[in-house]
């Protein structure tokens, strides 16, 4: 199962050019401050499609960086589709799937795998 979730993954971003990881081993130190304000200003440009990935499942503070707080991803046939900024912006963030910004993330089958 976890080789086709990898395939699955790999084949979702294929079609993205860049692809662009801000990570560090401590937290605290800015990780998604610099990924919200690296995020518009990347979309500044109308001719570019921009794509926020928030993965901190101990305290997604995207959301509220972006003001984004108490919006809902929606789910279709294609997945889940982001929270927009702007036009050019999407948001991503399991703090979207959460009915609680300080509820422990557990998930299982459909939700885990979508």
């Amino acid at each position: 199962s976890s080789l086709l979730d990898v395939e699955f993954i790999r084949a979702k971003l294929s079609n993205v050019k860049h692809k662009i990881l801000v990570l560090s081993g401590k937290g605290g130190v800015g990780k998604s401050t610099f990924s919200s304000q690296l995020s518009l200003s990347l979309a500044r440009s109308d001719a570019s499609e921009v794509g926020l990935l928030d993965i901190d499942i101990c305290g997604p503070s995207v959301p509220k960086m972006m003001g984004l707080e108490g919006e809902e991803v929606h789910q279709s046939n294609n997945g889940w589709s982001p929270v927009y900024v702007q036009d050019n912006l999407g948001v991503m963030s399991i703090g979207f799937m959460l009915p609680n910004p300080d509820d422990a993330v557990v998930w299982r089958g459909p939700r885990k795998n979508a």
